[in-house]
């Protein structure tokens, strides 16, 4: 089912917790971009939005380039993939922010739809 059609089968009470909990509940899109922005290298706005094991990628490979770049540049194979990732997140993240908002209301409404 859809979250709309979940939506239909709540009273005004139930719709109106829906909308509290989700208010508290989901990502910003303006702040995974300002998160992109400042601390992307370092994959805090993949952290955001609970993309987990590719956040923790690109720190491991930011971290393995900074640490390595002064041996003849050796760095830069790990900092170019972090970089061209980072322009693909550019594009991408609004999508993500999206999908997770839509996760974290239909959450919301399994959660609120059991309580009755």
């Amino acid at each position: 089912m859809s979250n709309v059609e979940l939506k239909q089968q709540l009273d005004e009470k139930q719709l109106a917790i829906v909308q509290s909990e989700m208010e508290h509940r989901k990502k910003s899109t303006v702040i995974a971009y300002l998160l992109w922005f400042f601390l992307g290298s370092l994959g805090a706005h993949r952290f955001y939005v609970r993309k987990f094991g590719t956040a923790v990628t690109i720190l491991i490979l930011d971290l393995l380039g900074w640490a390595t770049v002064w041996i003849f540049g050796l760095g830069l194979i790990f900092l170019i993939p972090v970089g061209i990732w980072l322009i693909i997140d550019a594009f991408l993240l609004h999508g993500i922010v999206s999908r997770l908002n839509q996760q974290i209301e239909r959450d919301i409404l399994q959660q609120v739809l059991h309580q009755t």
